[in-house]
């Protein structure tokens, strides 16, 4: 398709995966006059893991494995015509010649790779030098983890703010008053004609949706392939089982339904963008209760998995349609409810938190006085470091007097 109707394009990574493989293709245009792409995809391991952002990262590849990797036939070539490479054919990396290593691609790309690997197997710490440009030794393809990665690892991971690295952001002063762990755009910014920049975590207000896929061999598709889904920033998203069977999009991820224009409270990315804008305000303290319901919901999605694929299966024999049918239903019903706790949860926040003070309440259920009045609110006020901010800043000019 490419070589027929070309690939305008700077270039992409693609994981390519059914129930039994995957494999990982990088792919770039030849440029806006030439038709056609130059591209390499190498198959992972059986026991291990790997992860790509917006950076290519296979360097040098087998030339004689079809089995394990495959590359267009002129990968080589062009990058020779192009004055790209020189050297033997054996030498040659795709990511070297077509998307050559730099700052941003070591801080803001392979940064999010090194901390997902170092979630998966901590010896994974010692390319830390590598991401902070003191070595330049780079991270493997993949790595075998030192455990089964569970599907609650997964999420964990897509929510990963570097989280236990030097380039953890929720402390100093660009985390705000409340220990945020985020960091508005633009990510390069300038002050006194000196250039600085924000780190680019893999979870943030960046993140317009984000989803796992879920694939088992034991399974007959339609029920074994599901994608976790969520909107919005998948700190504070939830992963809804949305099965491949479905045949009919749940009404909160309709086209349509809202716009970047227009605000819809069915629409699960206005609801989420609503409750994630919320908790920006006050993070520390509103990201528990956020993180509580979303824990809830999810961990009831995963007990209700065996017996929910139970039913798919059994209807499966009497019928595909019939199984598609009920996985349908499942999925739309599992994002209505999802919908309507995550309003019921903005609400609450909303009430909870208002005007800098916080209600005291048990079990999401406000403590009342007896008079319609909240039985105690606490005023927090900031933290002692933020404090010290204020003061190096204004002096003495807020100073009481004795």
């Amino acid at each position: 398709l490419v070589n027929e109707y070309g690939y305008r394009s700077s270039g992409e990574t693609f994981t390519i995966a059914d129930p039994n493989e995957l494999w990982i293709m990088e792919m770039i245009g030849k440029g806006p006059d030439i038709k056609g792409a130059v591209w390499v995809a190498m198959r992972l391991p059986d026991d291990c893991a790997s992860a790509h952002a917006n950076h290519s990262r296979i360097t040098t590849f087998p030339l004689n494995d079809r089995a394990n990797c495959r590359y267009s036939k002129d990968v080589i070539s062009f990058a020779r015509e192009k004055g790209y490479f020189e050297g033997k054919n054996k030498e040659f990396s795709f990511s070297d010649a077509y998307d050559p290593m730099s700052f941003s691609a070591r801080r803001f790309c392979d940064a999010r790779v090194w901390s997902v690997f170092t979630k998966l197997s901590p010896q994974m710490a010692k390319y830390q030098d590598y991401i902070l440009g003191k070595s330049d030794e780079r991270l493997p393809l993949w790595i075998k983890p030192d455990k089964k990665i569970s599907l609650k690892e997964l999420k964990n991971l897509m929510r990963d703010h570097f989280e236990g690295t030097p380039l953890a952001i929720d402390s100093g002063v660009g985390s705000e008053p409340f220990g945020a762990s985020y960091r508005y755009a633009p990510r390069e910014w300038e002050v006194d004609g000196t250039k600085y920049f924000n780190e680019n975590p893999i979870a943030g207000p960046h993140n317009a949706f984000s989803f796992i896929a879920q694939m088992r061999s034991w399974l007959p598709n339609m029920v074994g392939g599901v994608l976790w889904y969520g909107v919005d920033d998948a700190t504070f998203t939830v992963y809804i089982p949305i099965y491949i069977a479905t045949t009919e999009v749940p009404e909160c991820f309709r086209k349509g339904n809202g716009s970047l224009l227009e605000f819809s409270w069915t629409s699960a990315y206005w609801v989420f963008n609503w409750v994630a804008n919320l908790t920006y305000s006050r993070y520390k303290y509103m990201s528990k209760d956020v993180l509580k319901i979303q824990d809830e919901l999810e961990r009831k999605f995963e007990d209700n998995l065996e017996v929910v694929e139970e039913a798919a299966k059994s209807l499966y024999t009497k019928s595909p349609d019939f199984a598609a049918r009920f996985l349908t239903e499942y999925s739309q019903n599992q994002s209505y409810i999802t919908m309507e706790r995550w309003k019921k949860l903005g609400e609450f926040l909303m009430v909870k938190y208002c005007d800098g003070n916080i209600k005291r309440e048990r079990g999401g259920v406000f403590i009342d006085n007896g008079w319609g009045v909240p039985a105690g609110i606490s005023s927090p006020g900031y933290s002692d470091w933020f404090y010290k901010q204020i003061i190096e800043t204004t002096g003495d000019k807020y100073k009481l007097p004795k």
